[in-house]
């Protein structure tokens, strides 16, 4: 059984304070040694994150850009496999006038709460005109079709009159 007692409860002596003191600056001072070894790297600017592969983000659907030799980039593997197909059908006098990223207005600017807005543009992966039939052919290679395409899809056919034949990679 512990008594109680109406003693006052001992100070530290002032050399066990000191201690206790010391003992907290040489741990705090050993927290800030560490921290200074640590190298922290330079900010990275947007180029060289774009420019550098291993700073680049994650691509949304998994496609994988390419730079042809020729100079020529592209979104996917599958629209440089598909250029290049074209290009063949070209040299062979089956089709045309074969063009790459091609601009489309779906809709013209406009002035929307004071703001100035840009035209709703298309942009299309390959235009040709066929020899045989002098079809003019929009083509557009896809891996995944979003809502957005499905709406300039539907703004193509509507405004321009053209269907664009899809690639599917």
């Amino acid at each position: 059984m512990t008594r109680i007692t109406n003693r006052p409860i001992p100070s530290p002596d002032q050399a066990a304070l000191k201690r206790a003191i010391k003992r907290s600056v040489d741990a705090m001072n050993q927290g800030n040694a560490l921290l200074r070894n640590i190298k922290i790297a330079p900010p990275v600017s947007l180029t060289e994150c774009r420019d550098n592969p291993m700073q680049r983000r994650h691509q949304k659907y998994s496609n994988e850009r390419i730079v042809d030799p020729g100079g020529l980039k592209f979104d996917s593997k599958a629209e440089h496999k598909r250029w290049h197909h074209l290009v063949l059908l070209q040299r062979a006098k089956q089709i045309r006038d074969l063009e790459r990223q091609v601009v489309y207005v779906l809709a013209p600017a406009v002035k929307i709460a004071g703001r100035n807005r840009p035209p709703l543009r298309y942009i299309a992966d390959m235009r040709y005109t066929v020899v045989e039939t002098g079809e003019v052919v929009v083509e557009d290679v896809k891996g995944a079709v979003t809502p957005e395409y499905r709406i300039k899809r539907h703004l193509m056919c509507t405004v321009h009159g053209i269907e664009i034949r899809e690639i599917r990679a």
